[in-house]
């Protein structure tokens, strides 16, 4: 069995930002690729905190989250493959290939009683996800992702999506992931510098940042796109989890998944409790870091039997 050796070179030990993930590494074959995974707290919780990341992002953007809830809650978190200290892609993946990775693990792990966490693409992978292993879940908590058919691709995303200029940008100046260190923020002036480093590590060469491009590459424009199929079979069975308990947090100052993004999952979902944050941008757990950890501990001891 070859696999694409990604993740001793993406997390040295001494690496600074290491303190600041204090999780022990669990990986599990997802296509003969280990895909890396967090699995922190007591295993016999009655209730599972099930972590999805976005994009350039990985389960290092869950952490404060975790360490905060893993004393309460089971708190998963998967890296996509290609992304964190998963390996590599066998192959340029769309969104259909993510969801059932991530429904692999769920049902390998066997969860239960889980509440999907999500931001960015995450959100669309973890409906995804929730859509086809229904019963396995039983709350959701969004920050600001969508998972419709794009009405609109922002110009700062459309630069990255060609094939030269793009790709180069993307994988060749790791312009993506530097961008989204300062373009993600709108309350802070930027972020710490283990912080950083944290969010850079796994993107550290052109083979390791080629999930990054493909996940921008993966963005439909138009219905003759796979993935233009993919969101509408999720967008058609949003109303199916209207009576789930749902909570929506929202940085009103993204440029990406802005405003317009919540407005539709509250007309899918108006029972949905929804928090805005005026001052604050796309990464809402790193711009607001204490709202971010209140508004969900408080949605969780609401809904808790």
């Amino acid at each position: 069995m070859s696999i694409q050796p990604a993740v001793a070179d993406a997390a040295p030990p001494d690496a600074p930002w290491r303190a600041l993930y204090p999780f022990e590494s669990r990986w599990m074959f997802v296509n003969d690729r280990r895909l890396h995974y967090l699995d922190e707290g007591p295993r016999d919780a009655e209730r599972t905190l099930l972590f999805v990341h976005g994009n350039p992002t990985w389960s290092f953007h869950w952490r404060r989250l975790i360490q905060s809830l893993r004393g309460q809650y089971r708190c998963v978190a998967p890296d996509h493959l290609g992304c964190g200290l998963s390996d590599l892609q066998p192959r340029p993946l769309r969104l259909a290939d993510h969801i059932a990775n991530l429904q692999k693990l769920v049902a390998t792990l066997d969860l239960r009683r889980v509440t999907l966490v999500a931001q960015d693409w995450g959100g669309a992978i973890g409906l995804g996800t929730l859509l086809a292993e229904r019963d396995r879940f039983e709350r959701i908590v969004l920050f600001n992702t969508g998972a419709f058919r794009p009405w609109f691709i922002p110009w700062r995303i459309r630069a990255c999506r060609g094939p030269l200029f793009g790709r180069l940008l993307v994988q060749g100046a790791n312009a993506f992931s530097r961008a989204a260190l300062t373009m993600t923020l709108a309350r802070k002036g930027g972020l710490e510098a283990a912080v950083r480093a944290g969010y850079l590590a796994p993107y550290n060469s052109w083979r390791r940042r080629a999930a990054v491009y493909q996940f921008v590459r993966d963005i439909p424009s138009s219905d003759r796109h796979p993935t233009w199929q993919t969101l509408e079979a999720i967008e058609r069975k949003l109303p199916q989890l209207a009576d789930l308990p749902t909570l929506l947090v929202w940085g009103e100052r993204d440029w990406c998944f802005n405003t317009q993004c919540l407005t539709r999952f509250v007309e899918e979902w108006p029972d949905a409790d929804v928090v805005r944050l005026s001052d604050v941008g796309h990464w809402v757990v790193e711009d607001a870091p204490d709202e971010a950890e209140e508004a969900v501990r408080g949605f969780l001891d609401r809904t808790d039997p």
